[in-house]
């Protein structure tokens, strides 16, 4: 992105466009508005790139042949593009571009943390995998580019060349892990070929769970996909065998896949505020549940996240009730206040209504473009909002866009990733939750529009019915995602018409309270050890447990954790102040010892025990045994060491044979009874 100031530079594109600086937020009254910057008033650039000054170009087509120029110029500033012509430009002619225009400018001059990137080495070592002649034809076109291992699902109708460059086995893949420069392969009946093979190849003797390591796979069976999400995994080139030019295209791709390569850290994981485990008992699992590439594992009390696997489709950060693991592709902080610079200048400049349509960047570009192109263009008060995937939005995301000024939310995914909508259906039903309590209309606020033609998006683009208008507003996003969720919850509470003081919300929230059965609760505090937000607490005078409910995210560990079973979960949003206060949920009197008057239980445990063990139990028959069971640790210990059976003590002991006992030896006999006396 471009850093604080930088120039803009405009251009109305042979005047297809109607720009006008006066109307456009941010820009000089006499700032210039080009024709043809990219062709004949080039030397505008030029003279701009000569300032040193960062640049933003409002022109993405011609962005290739800008940045040529600026490297033959030795520029080294910083150089950024923005669409304002299929996005905003070309539109209905009874659109006004200008407030959504300022708004885009706006969104492109926000800064953005860049993702930390980590590299990939790939040897080039390449199995392909599949059937008959097209598989061995494929491999052997690679070979000389790649280090290529050939494995046949099927070796029928081969004709086997005179020089054969490549090892060719047989056998059928059983699992993959791993992805590109690191993969692990599992195969069932391996067997390599033999040389003497003359007219269909022969082979040795198979074996099953057959390993071999490899940088890349190209999977030309045209069977079930070896590994999960295989668009996702890097290296891992899967096509049709009976598509020619898919074939040929992935043949291309792969052979690119040599050196080393830098790839995103799409989400990065705190594993001290992560809910997933506690002492051996499992609590949430919604990031291994929303993630489609397999990208994640359980180790017991944390998760490990695969860079090399994780596609950066964001559904664990959108989804994890904590922030544990959160989205850096931008991060969470610049996704909001890139939301609200867009939607906030639109508003600011005179857009009214707005509707945000938040899309991938390559999928939504191109419909996009198509609209503008062969259409009118998207409507002027729709803002489009580009990001690596959609479902990398959480609630905290949708409510402060929501808060921002955006009257309607519509996300734009390809029919191709219609199975990993889960996590944002959920994240979505939780703010109409959470809106609807405040006594907002937001059935239709919200909608997911998974489409490939641009001319059914128009139908997701209607405004719900009127009803009570948000005041809009912005908040800063610092701190967690819950602080900035619980922000954005408390400034739309301040406006909502009838705000109710709990909210009912979906079991999947991350907000709520837990309920203890009093009459089965031991005080054991099992429950406030498993709780990793801290929102249990003890009271160290005093057997009771005490809920903090704003710290609560319904992670579900002190009900697996209960030995009891006796708590219950409640998935509500608190909006009293007494949420941030403990609010005791189980108490009651200490037991003091009957001896000594120490306190050390509850009286109800104590009286259960004595009701189940009194009488029935062998150890506790009489009634100086069952006094034992109201006593504490050490008068416990005293009474029975005074009782006339206790098994505390035993006889006299031995005395010990020392070395004056066997000298005496040689003095006088000795006697069993002499070892037996005293010292």
């Amino acid at each position: 992105m471009a850093s604080s100031n930088p120039r803009i530079l405009l251009c109305n594109c042979e005047k297809t466009m109607r720009l006008d600086a006066h109307r456009i937020a941010g820009l000089e009254k006499d700032h210039i508005i080009h024709t043809q910057l990219c062709r004949a008033q080039m030397t505008s650039f030029e003279k701009a790139l000569a300032t040193g000054e960062p640049l933003l170009v409002a022109c993405t087509q011609e962005a290739p042949l800008f940045q040529e120029i600026a490297e033959e110029r030795g520029a080294d500033q910083d150089l950024s593009f923005v669409n304002i012509r299929e996005r905003a430009g070309w539109c209905p002619a009874s659109s006004d571009p200008h407030p959504k225009i300022s708004a885009l400018l706006a969104e492109a001059l926000t800064p953005v943390e860049p993702a930390v990137l980590h590299s990939i080495d790939s040897d080039g070592v390449c199995l392909v995998y599949g059937a008959g002649q097209q598989a061995l034809d494929a491999a052997r076109a690679l070979e000389g580019r790649l280090s290529v291992s050939l494995l046949l699902s099927d070796a029928s109708e081969i004709l086997l060349p005179s020089t054969l460059e490549i090892p060719v086995h047989a056998g059928r893949i059983r699992t993959v892990a791993g992805s590109l420069g690191d993969f692990s392969v599992t195969v069932d009946g391996y067997a390599q070929m033999l040389p003497s093979s003359r007219g269909a190849p022969s082979f040795a003797l198979p074996r099953d769970g057959a390993k071999a390591t490899c940088s890349l796979i190209l999977d030309l069976s045209g069977e079930t996909p070896l590994v999960s999400a295989p668009a996702k995994r890097d290296g891992y080139v899967r096509v049709d065998p009976g598509a020619p030019a898919a074939v040929a295209r992935a043949l291309f791709d792969v052979a690119d896949m040599v050196g080393t390569f830098e790839k995103p850290l799409y989400v990065t994981y705190d594993a001290s505020i992560c809910v997933h485990g506690r002492s051996g008992k499992t609590g949430c699992t919604n990031c291994l549940d929303a993630c489609p590439a397999g990208a994640i594992s359980s180790m017991g009390r944390e998760i490990v996240i695969d860079p090399g696997i994780c596609g950066g489709c964001g559904s664990c950060a959108a989804h994890c009730p904590t922030g544990a693991v959160s989205y850096r592709y931008p991060d969470r902080r610049g996704e909001i206040r890139r939301l609200q610079a867009l939607i906030g200048t639109y508003r600011e400049a005179g857009g009214s209504n707005a509707v945000l349509l938040v899309h991938d960047g390559q999928h939504g570009g191109d419909l996009i473009n198509a609209l503008a192109r062969f259409g009118e263009g998207l409507p002027g008060n729709v803002l489009p909002h580009a990001v690596h995937s959609v479902t990398s939005f959480g609630h905290d995301a949708i409510l402060a866009a929501t808060l921002a000024g955006a009257r309607r939310v519509v996300f734009l995914c390809p029919p191709t990733k219609a199975h990993e909508l889960d996590a944002l259906r959920m994240e979505i039903e939780l703010c109409e939750s959470l809106l609807s309590g405040m006594g907002y209309d937001a059935a239709e606020m919200f909608t997911i529009a998974v489409e490939d033609d641009p001319d059914r998006l128009d139908g997701h683009f209607a405004l719900p019915a009127l009803g009570p208008a948000i005041r809009p507003t912005s908040v800063d996003p610092v701190g967690g995602k819950r602080d900035v969720a619980r922000s954005a919850i408390a400034r739309l509470l301040e406006s909502a018409p009838s705000a109710q003081d709990i909210i009912a919300l979906p079991s999947h929230a991350p907000y709520g309270r837990i309920r203890i059965a009093a009459q089965g609760c031991t005080l054991c505090l099992a429950c406030v050890s498993a709780c990793p937000t801290a929102a249990l607490s003890d009271n160290p005078d005093k057997p009771q447990v005490s809920l903090t409910e704003a710290a609560c995210v319904q992670c579900r560990l002190c009900a697996n954790t209960c030995p009891e079973q006796v708590i219950t979960l409640e998935a509500r949003y608190n909006a009293t102040p007494a949420a941030m206060r403990p609010q005791v949920l189980h108490e009651e009197e200490p037991a003091t010892c009957v001896s000594c008057g120490k306190a050390f239980g509850t009286k109800a445990s104590i009286a259960r025990i004595r009701e189940k063990l009194s009488g029935k139990h062998w150890m506790f028959q009489r009634a100086e045994q069952i006094a034992l069971i109201e006593m504490c640790d050490d008068c416990r210990i005293s009474a029975q060491w005074e009782m006339e059976d206790t098994p505390l003590r035993g006889g006299a002991r031995p005395r010990v044979i020392t070395t004056d006992d066997y000298l005496a030896l040689d003095r006088e006999a000795l006697t069993a009874e002499d070892f037996l006396k005293d010292s």
